[in-house]
């Protein structure tokens, strides 16, 4: 569990709306407290210490260099329970849909990524537990408050991992350039999709684990996408196929 700062209006928003415990709230000295009310209602009934603060000390304090004059502080963000979080959501879901990130070390990418999920309605996002950018606040930041509504597992082995999706029936689709187009998969049902780290791609246990392998068409002269862009495009791609089937 990590100790954070949540920066910005949006994803302080975000935070207090999903019922996260905010326990001290920074906001710049003479600030129009009309144009953040809500978070300011919202911060007082969670009885959230609000302390106004020089702009110097906002700019002191900040990690993403975007405070917009308002920093708050989360006690701890923690990561769920891995199979628990499995088991809870194929009982409510038959069709469930997770990501899986393989040594994901930016935090703009992860954070990236984590909003991307959350927009589509993934239920859960597993990354290893060692060389994984950490929920930090720049990761917070990027995912413009979605790290507040996503429910995230740290896994001690990946490979160990993905067998205990697969023995819930749950499709493992691995993403590589070799693999079949991922606009002729079939990307529905209880699937988990798979995006390696920025430069390396999949590991080979990891690859050698999935039940198959798609690729992102590339036209262009560059033969490769951003990590988080490549899952946001595998990401609706699946989306896509679930409305077409109904």
């Amino acid at each position: 569990m990590d100790r954070i700062q949540v920066e910005g209006k949006n994803p302080i928003l975000e935070a207090l709306k999903s019922g996260k415990t905010i326990e001290r709230l920074y906001v710049l000295d003479g600030m129009d407290k009309r144009k953040i009310g809500v978070i300011l209602d919202l911060a007082k009934k969670n009885r959230t210490v609000i302390e106004s603060v020089s702009k110097q000390r906002l700019d002191n304090m900040a990690k993403t260099h975007s405070h917009q004059g308002l920093i708050g502080v989360l006690p701890e963000v923690s990561y769920v329970n891995f199979e628990e979080m499995v088991d809870s959501t194929l009982k409510e879901d038959s069709s469930p849909l997770f990501v899986i990130l393989d040594e994901i070390q930016d935090p703009h990418n992860l954070g990236a990524i984590i909003r991307s999920s959350e927009c589509a309605g993934v239920k859960g996002i597993i990354v290893p537990a060692r060389r994984s950018a950490p929920l930090s606040s720049v990761a917070y930041k990027a995912s413009a408050g979605a790290l507040a509504h996503m429910p995230i597992s740290r896994a001690t082995n990946l490979v160990e991992a993905i067998k205990y999706l697969k023995s819930k029936n749950v499709w493992v689709i691995g993403t590589d350039a070799k693999g079949e187009t991922c606009y002729r998969a079939d990307l529905t049902g209880p699937l988990a999709l798979v995006i390696g780290s920025e430069g390396k791609g999949i590991r080979r246990l990891v690859m050698e684990n999935c039940d198959n392998v798609v690729s992102i068409p590339m036209n262009g002269k560059i033969s490769s996408l951003n990590a988080s862009v490549a899952a946001g495009v595998l990401i609706f791609e699946s989306v896509r196929q679930r409305i077409s089937k109904k």
